[in-house]
């Protein structure tokens, strides 16, 4: 048994969960995690996850969240600046998802609905019949993320929750996403209608951080960052605005992720002959 098995299927371990999952918990973490005494941890953490320093840029690293959130050298991410495509705001795992209704994440037989998501009926009926994405980091995967296109802006609403794992076997007792704190904000772009870019935080995750409020922000612009633990970003795309790629929906059906990176295309928007075939 694995110790989320643990923590997840047994009682004593529901008990220890209860505990962890506390955000008092999650900001003693946190506290440690930022202060100079968690360096030790930095050289395992990066061995054991086959993590490429060379890949980094690696000064003013003072502790393990440091490292953690580390920059990559903007080189290895190159950014397709297509106004007509839609990019990946991160490196991740990704499943897409048709929005059928108010149902949307159908995942390891749970199901969770854009209105406990948004906590937003009428923001949900929105996307209705568009696309969800939904881009699963792992502790080893890049943990900044960037706007998913360019254009104006919204403030980011933030939704407090606690913080649960978002590994695999946590989805099978608990509505993972409407139980963690999150936090989005939409984007009015010219070509792919008004796009929702939420990030998710996970056990562990003291904080999300966003830089921006209201503004215009340019696509593959850094957002913001995770801090330590896995972590989730979710783009909500309207109804008739993509074609998404094949492989990406096939893949989703048969249950696999798609491992992708930060700037890779997506999806184009859907031409007008598309829309009313």
């Amino acid at each position: 048994m694995t110790s989320l098995e643990f923590l997840y299927d047994t009682v004593p371990g529901r008990i220890l969960l209860k505990c962890l999952i506390h955000p008092c918990v999650s900001q003693a973490c946190g506290h440690f995690l930022d202060s100079s005494l968690s360096g030790f941890l930095i050289t395992p953490f990066a061995r054991k996850n086959q993590i490429i320093l060379s890949d980094y840029q690696l000064d003013n690293i003072h502790s393990f969240n440091d490292f953690f959130s580390r920059k990559i050298k903007p080189s290895l991410r190159p950014v397709d600046m297509d106004p007509k495509s839609l990019i990946a705001p991160c490196d991740g795992l990704l499943s897409v998802w048709k929005i059928q209704k108010d149902t949307v994440l159908p995942i390891k037989q749970s199901s969770y609905t854009l209105t406990d998501l948004l906590r937003d009926h009428r923001l949900a009926a929105r996307y209705e019949d568009g696309y969800c994405f939904v881009f699963r980091l792992c502790v080893d995967h890049y943990h900044r993320y960037s706007y998913v296109d360019s254009g104006r802006k919204s403030g980011n609403r933030h939704i407090p929750g606690v913080l649960h794992t978002v590994r695999p076997i946590a989805l099978r007792t608990l509505p993972v996403f409407t139980e963690n704190s999150r936090e989005y904000t939409l984007i009015q772009t010219s070509h792919l209608g008004t796009l929702l870019q939420m990030e998710v935080g996970a056990m562990l995750v003291g904080r999300i951080v966003n830089h921006h409020g209201t503004c215009t922000v340019t696509r593959g612009e850094e957002k913001g960052f995770f801090q330590y633990g896995g972590s989730t970003v979710i783009v909500l795309v309207e109804k008739d605005r993509i074609t998404v790629r094949e492989d990406l929906l096939t893949h989703s059906t048969n249950d696999t992720e798609t491992p992708v990176k930060l700037g890779e295309v997506l999806a184009y928007e859907k031409m007008d002959t598309e829309a009313s075939a």
